[in-house]
């Protein structure tokens, strides 16, 4: 594959609300770029981009993928992104590398929820953007009504018309383009080839009112044009192009165009307008890292000249082919057989062939630089965030921050012995996806698989079955419940057996006691004057620890609490560590019963983030599920609502939030602190808690 000049690349993200049509639109650029010899479908399984089993049989893009080709003497690096809010952090990474958006709106149902959230990444990381409204031909298609909603929803930036659709609903036939003031006439074959002509008159005076609004502003950008067009001279059209590229560049003006990816529609205009006014990857001239032999800021230009560096932004993971990393090259080169340094891990890798991707298809490339987006196949340690640079001119670039899980599961295997493959399958996909959290509760023992959200957990408990093998169950995880004590109380602890032979001899006298919440267990020593030998004072201790894995309520662990050895006895023949260590482990129990045991719950501490007029709903469902609000605070145009609440009513939380707000509202949740379980409650938890422990016997 021949090598591309900086200034002859385009690195393009396509990123919007599920189902707007972004696979459709890339998989029409595909064709018209001669990669595929048919317009390849989602619906019915022959798209490019959307070939993994999970996302053919959903109808939905699950995982980023790439696509590499070339477009008049530009390489065009089109990556299509996730828009369902159960894998849009993806979309997040690819936001990361990329140095022009095109964001799609549907004409149908306008702007909605991850349109909003990819719009503010686009923001984060200063990205040019385009809007293209799609589905024009659709029935109940408004173009009109996207564009106002367009404006309303992304005032920070002047949203602009640049091409205006000919024909509604089933009768769209073409666009009028406002820069060329030309029309465009498309046959109804999806072939995509169109027919330029004068713009009908019925559409004369919209062009011009719009063409002057994009013109006014867009001539702002040099102030020598803005003063002849001011003064009333003709400005030429070269020079319109120039302030406008340049009014995208800065994100000043975000184009708005239109078309059909189902019927081929002014997708052939968004592909001229990317390599027109979009920016190559060296518009910002340099980039900044950190230095990690002295953590201070540094910057690196964007040149082919200068030492390699990149940031991996994704990672494949596949069972045969084994693992690709998709990086993009912010400085120098990378060839084949070259050794890099993996700068966060500090490991080095060796370089093997490096190639470009469309879909899952490799093409060879040979070699990579200075902007452009490569992928390479089995790098042992480098994984997605990781910076790869010259061992000689280190530098690490910041990866994304992804957001914490919400919402978890208790995986269950199905076959025997398959404990240890879902460690090592969970462990490569979390390679691939590392919005998933996998860990061990110690204390109920069960595996714990969390992620964004209910389908992005089926997804990956799929991914898991078909590529290695692994069956699990699903399941509610259980809330570790734990108990203590209330009251004060002395009690002795005796064990004596004698049954010929040697016998066995242990005698304690404990005071049993509260400790503040969070404190846990504490042992203390009081013995004095030989009542019992000090070789024996450590199996007292021994015998409370194993006692207090389970309480006497439920047999859930007990904390929070002293235990005082005061006094006892001992036998001189018959006494050993293993009869003082269960003659506490007696007095232990005892003492529990006598000193009101209670239970105790984990309290969990929560973030709601909610449009205004969805605060009052979560504010009271909060209440409901016994939730104390800390405070709200004001965030933009959201509601930031600070609450402490049990753990076992927030299980499940994600998808009663999701159709509260109608899918705007997003929470952050840790762990807190523990509290005493209300007495209307806590016999419930007791009696599921035994049945549950008959069930296993």
């Amino acid at each position: 594959m021949k090598k591309y000049e900086p200034d002859a690349i385009r690195n393009i993200g396509i990123f919007s609300h599920g189902g707007e049509g972004k696979t459709s639109i890339v998989e029409a650029m595909l064709f018209l770029a001669g990669e595929n010899n048919r317009l390849g479908r989602v619906d019915d399984g022959t798209s490019l981009m959307d070939y993994e089993p999970e996302e053919m049989e959903r109808k939905i893009t699950i995982s980023s993928s790439l696509a590499c080709f070339e477009w008049a003497k530009h390489k065009i690096n089109m990556l299509d992104t996730p828009g369902d809010d159960n894998f849009i952090s993806d979309a997040k990474l690819c936001m990361r590398v990329v140095d022009g958006a095109i964001i799609v709106v549907s004409a149908v149902s306008t702007v909605k929820v991850q349109t909003e959230k990819v719009w503010q990444y686009a923001n984060e990381f200063s990205i040019p953007v385009a809007i293209f409204v799609n589905k024009v031909d659709r029935e109940r298609a408004d173009f009109e009504r996207t564009v106002e909603d367009i404006q309303k929803n992304f005032k920070d930036r002047n949203c602009l018309i640049v091409q205006l659709p000919m024909g509604k609903e089933e009768d769209f036939k073409g666009v009028v383009d406002l820069l060329t003031m030309k029309a465009y006439t498309y046959k109804d074959d999806m072939s995509g080839n169109f027919e330029t002509t004068e713009i009908p008159k019925e559409y004369e005076g919209e062009a011009k009112k719009q063409r002057e609004k994009l013109v006014e502003i867009a001539i702002e950008m040099e102030d020598e044009v803005m003063e002849r067009y001011l003064n009333g001279e003709e400005i030429k059209d070269e020079e319109i192009e120039r302030c406008l590229k340049a009014a995208i560049w800065a994100g000043k003006i975000v184009p708005i165009m239109c078309g059909s990816a189902a019927k081929n529609m002014g997708i052939q205009i968004l592909l001229d307008s990317l390599v027109k006014y979009f920016p190559p990857p060296a518009f910002k001239k340099e980039v900044e890292g950190i230095d990690p032999k002295t953590g201070n800021a540094v910057k690196r230009e964007i040149a082919p000249d200068k030492p390699f560096s990149a940031l991996v932004f994704k990672t494949i993971t596949d069972p045969f082919a084994g693992k690709l990393t998709l990086f993009k090259v912010y400085s120098g080169e990378i060839h084949p057989d070259m050794s890099v340094l993996d700068v966060t891990k500090d490991e080095k890798e060796r370089i093997g062939q490096i190639f470009s991707l469309v879909g899952k298809k490799q093409k060879p490339a040979g070699l990579a630089s200075a902007g452009d987006i490569a992928v390479v196949a089995k790098l042992k340690e480098v994984g997605t965030g990781d910076t790869i640079c010259d061992e000689k001119a280190p530098i690490r670039y910041t990866p994304v921050a992804l957001p914490n899980p919400l919402i978890s599961f208790s995986l269950h295997p199905k076959a025997k012995g398959d404990e240890d493959k879902l460690n090592t399958s969970l462990a490569r996909l979390i390679e691939e996806d590392q919005t998933i959290r996998y860990s061990r509760d110690e204390q109920t023992k069960e595996f714990i698989l969390s992620g964004m959200g209910q389908v992005h957990i089926e997804v990956v408990v799929e991914r898991m079955k078909r590529k290695f093998g692994v069956e699990v169950d699903l399941k509610e995880p259980k809330v570790p419940y734990k108990e203590t004590i209330k009251g004060t109380t002395k009690v002795q602890g005796k064990y004596k057996k004698q049954s010929g032979g040697k016998g066995q001899y242990g005698d304690t006298w404990l005071e049993l006691g509260p400790l503040p919440r969070g404190t846990g267990f504490e042992f203390v020593d009081k013995i004095v004057g030989g009542a019992i030998p000090r070789q024996y004072i450590p199996a007292v201790e021994k015998g409370i620890v194993e006692a207090m894995t389970q309480g006497m309520l439920a047999g859930f662990p007990v904390t929070d609490f002293r235990v005082t050895l005061y006094d006892g006895s001992y036998h001189d023949v018959d006494s050993s560590e293993m009869a003082f260590k269960i003659a506490a482990s007696m007095g232990f129990k005892k003492g529990m019963e006598q000193s009101q045991p209670t239970l105790l719950e984990p309290i969990m501490k929560m973030e709601v983030i909610v449009p205004d007029d969805n605060m009052g709903d979560v504010m009271g469902d909060m209440n409901s599920r016994r939730g104390k609000i800390m405070g709200v605070e004001t965030k933009g145009s959201n509601q930031v609502v600070k609450a402490v609440v049990p753990m076992a009513e927030v299980l499940k939380y994600a998808p009663d939030l999701r159709s509260m707000t109608g899918g705007r509202g997003t929470f952050t949740m840790e762990f807190s602190h523990y509290e005493e379980v209300p007495a209307h409650i806590a016999p419930k938890v007791i009696e599921s808690a035994r049945k549950e422990k008959e069930q296993e016997k």
